[in-house]
């Protein structure tokens, strides 16, 4: 399967969401419909020149499955965010480059669930596209979404929410936590954090133990916490669904290994400059990587050779490659599961070649 490209698409729609946020939609054209289906819960990364330099960010989809001509994404302005604030200037007719939609933080449509959403600020958007898909896709399923914000202003998406609210009355529950803003139940009031989520389940407001998954979108703080205390709950490791774009301060990346190099390990013979061969397309090109200065990624970037990446920090997948010959280290890894790592997987934007030759295939899946 070949490596994502992306496409250019026209802007059909910008919605004010609140005083710093955005919803933006894409038209999609009739024949790239295939290329732009996707799963509840995944994103696309966009792409803009800002100042001559290149620039990508990835934002959650909105939608629901149902609708086929367009993708909508929020987008948040973060205090010194260049794509962000650019993003707010954006307007219908614009064309930016958008990749096909992508991620692993993905709901099952069909059958019947319970799902219970926990979100954060714009950590709404792909959990609003998933409670969209079930409640639409899936009569007999229900989804509580418990949603955290500093006060009524920040709430984004309100209209679609309680659209849903009236629409599924006895099938949709949505709780507002508030930080900055009273309300009149008490126990809503205060920081989403992990004492709230166990007094939450104690009343019996919320179930995690009866929700056949559990997905947690917001910032790094938020999902660890409510992890642990989902975990401490005893609800199994293996129906908390999270995903992480951004991680805090400190975080600590996930251990693993890449055939046999381990991660923030030792750069050992190609220090000076390893011969790396790129599968890319079916097409192969070799560059020059020194493990000391640069990752494949930077080397090839400055190479002048366009490999898939979004994010740069180890977190989105989007630069996923497979090891075919050598090692190589990565600096840090949130996103690869260990099977992959046994697998032979390693991220490009992390990976620095452990031997004077390496060989990366980014066609394998």
């Amino acid at each position: 399967m070949a490596a994502p490209r992306f496409h250019t698409l026209e802007i059909a729609a910008v919605r004010t969401e609140t005083p710093d946020a955005v919803a933006i939609s894409f038209a999609i054209p009739e024949e790239s419909r295939e290329t732009f289906a996707f799963l509840p819960g995944q994103y696309l990364t966009l792409r803009a020149d800002i100042n001559g330099e290149d620039m990508r960010r990835s934002y959650s989809i909105c939608s629901a499955l149902g609708e086929t001509d367009r993708r909508t994404v929020g987008v948040k302005r973060i205090e010194d965010g260049r794509f962000s604030s650019f993003a707010q200037t954006l307007k219908v007719g614009d064309r930016i480059e958008v990749m096909p939609p992508q991620g692993r933080f993905t709901a099952e449509i069909g059958g019947q669930h319970d799902y219970l959403l926990l979100a954060a600020g714009s950590g709404i958007t792909p959990c609003l596209s998933i409670a969209k898909s079930v409640l639409a896709g899936e009569p007999d399923s229900t989804v509580t979404l418990l949603y955290a914000n500093r006060n009524s202003a920040s709430v984004m998406f309100r209209d679609d929410l309680n659209d849903l609210k009236d629409r599924y009355t006895t099938r949709f529950t949505l709780l507002h936590v508030m930080d900055e803003e009273t309300q009149d139940v008490e126990i809503m009031n205060g920081r989403l954090d992990a004492e709230k989520l166990e007094s939450l389940a104690e009343l019996g407001v919320i179930d995690p133990k009866s929700a056949d998954a559990i997905y947690i979108c917001g910032p790094e703080p938020m999902i660890r916490a409510a992890s642990t205390a989902l975990a401490t709950l005893g609800v199994d490791e293996d129906r908390i669904k999270f995903e992480l774009f951004t991680p805090a301060p400190g975080a600590k990346p996930a251990p693993a290994k890449a055939n046999g190099a381990p991660v923030n390990g030792t750069v050992n013979g190609a220090t000076h400059g390893a011969s790396v061969e790129i599968i890319l397309d079916g097409a192969r090109r070799t560059i020059r990587v020194d493990a000391g200065q640069d990752t494949v990624l930077s080397a090839a970037t400055r190479a002048g050779l366009d490999l898939p990446y979004s994010c740069a920090g180890g977190m989105c997948c989007t630069c996923r490659c497979r090891i075919v010959e050598g090692a190589a280290s990565m600096d840090e890894n949130f996103s690869l599961e260990p099977w992959e790592i046994e697998a032979g997987f390693t991220l490009s934007c992390q990976a620095r070649p452990q031997t004077d030759k390496l060989v990366l295939d980014f066609d394998a899946q």
